[in-house]
């Protein structure tokens, strides 16, 4: 069957190889979009360990090479080009190398033809890359933005190369509505905006499956509420306020227990600091898991919490794809007013809101549900009802194909015109 069209497809955070800790959302719409007829190739850095081309959960994925030997090509790995820096300022010489091999790559590839579109990943360096790259070859080009890229990265000089770099594009799309607020502010002139969240898997474990109820008795205290936290261990994503709020939880609620999953730059201050609140034997933390293991623990969970905060950079949540896993495990979600969060979380509807740094509001909430289940179970029914019907890997696909087929047929018939 001929494929609705070909599609390259750039970005620095992929999978480097099965079961690996990387953020895959690249690679899982990459993976509806070829379920959908579509034949799409992702490019992406090399990494230490990584093939440099492979066919990963049946997609195509190329690695270009940037630095010799290969140790040295750390700047994208599983932390994000942004967490990289932030960790080691160093890293910074390696970005000209990345950004001159990935435009060699972007290039060579869009002048060989075949392709279709450019979908482009983060506005700095994918989206200049791309425009640069697409535009002389009047091949049609996306870019997505993600929120990390709009919201960091600031002065004169990279915030006018980002809205070079938007500008050129055909389309820009963004993950939420705090993102399109972003780039509307950064760019605003910029015509062709959409927004399309990413998406998630709806399918997941039964949350009443004797795999979920055995697991959830063994993370459980007694009769006690299990709170889950599932993110990357940094202070921006609000670990403190979860600990917090369980230290205050306990003398109320004396079976409390906390899960945290996930890893991070701040994992051994966060666990020093349970056991100075006294909570080493009710907080236990998981480390990363895959994402199976991570369904099933929010599945078993009687409450997520997502304490998300702004970080002194000006990082915000953009999206929060952790927060739709847990209203499609059923779960109901107590989180921040942060960012994008609220395009899916809404007070009182499909979840519980609370102010950024505010551990005694989660406190409250958490009672709230813990002493109403029906209306707790009401949140989580109308939360998954909501990520079923807008936020699902098929409903991001399908809107991403909707917008790809436009932008190929005016860019064919505006050829076509000038053909004649």
């Amino acid at each position: 069957m001929k494929a609705r069209g070909r599609i390259l497809s750039v970005a620095t955070t992929l999978p480097r190889w099965a079961n690996d800790e990387t953020p895959r959302f690249v690679l899982d719409l990459a993976i509806e979009l070829n379920q959908q007829g579509w034949d799409v190739t992702v490019l992406v850095p090399h990494a230490p360990g990584a093939a440099v081309s492979e066919i990963l959960e049946g997609v195509c994925v190329e690695r270009f090479r940037y630095l010799w030997p290969e140790r040295l090509e750390t700047l994208a790995d599983q932390s994000g080009v942004l967490a990289r820096l932030r960790a080691n300022r160093w890293e910074v010489v390696k970005i000209l190398p990345l950004v001159l091999a990935e435009l060699a790559s972007v290039a060579r590839r869009l002048a060989r033809g075949g392709y279709d579109l450019l979908h482009t990943h983060w506005i700095l360096p994918q989206g200049l890359v791309g425009a640069l790259s697409a535009r002389p070859l009047r091949i049609p080009h996306v870019l997505t933005v993600h929120g990390g890229d709009v919201f960091g990265m600031g002065g004169p000089v990279m915030s006018g190369l980002k809205r070079l770099a938007l500008g050129w594009a055909d389309a820009v799309t963004v993950n939420s509505s705090a993102t399109l607020r972003a780039v509307r502010e950064l760019a605003p002139g910029l015509a062709s905006v959409h927004r399309i969240p990413m998406g998630v898997s709806v399918a997941g474990p039964d949350r009443n499956s004797e795999p979920v109820q055995s697991l959830r008795q063994q993370l459980r205290m007694g009769n006690g509420p299990l709170l889950a936290f599932v993110g990357r261990l940094v202070p921006e994503k609000g670990v403190d306020d979860f600990l917090a709020a369980i230290a205050e939880l306990a003398p109320v609620l004396p079976d409390v227990r906390g899960v945290i999953i996930g890893d991070g730059a701040g994992r051994a201050a966060f666990e020093r600091r349970a056991r100075e609140l006294g909570l080493a034997e009710r907080v236990a933390f998981t480390g990363w898991q895959q994402p199976e293991s991570v369904r099933a623990q929010l599945a078993a969970a009687d409450v997520f919490v997502g304490p998300s905060r702004r970080s002194p950079s000006g990082w915000t949540e953009a999206q929060g794809i952790v927060f739709l896993e847990a209203l499609a495990a059923g779960t109901p979600v107590v989180a921040s007013r942060a960012g994008g969060i609220g395009d899916v979380i809404q007070d009182g509807e499909t979840g519980l809101l609370v102010d950024e740094g505010e551990p005694e509001q989660i406190v409250a909430s958490v009672q709230r549900l813990v002493a109403h289940p029906d209306f707790a179970a009401g949140l989580a029914k109308r939360g998954r009802a909501r990520v079923v019907r807008d936020f699902s890997k098929e409903a991001t696909g399908s809107a991403f194909a909707g917008l790809f087929e436009s932008l190929i047929r005016s860019r064919r018939a505006i050829d076509s015109q000038r053909a004649l």
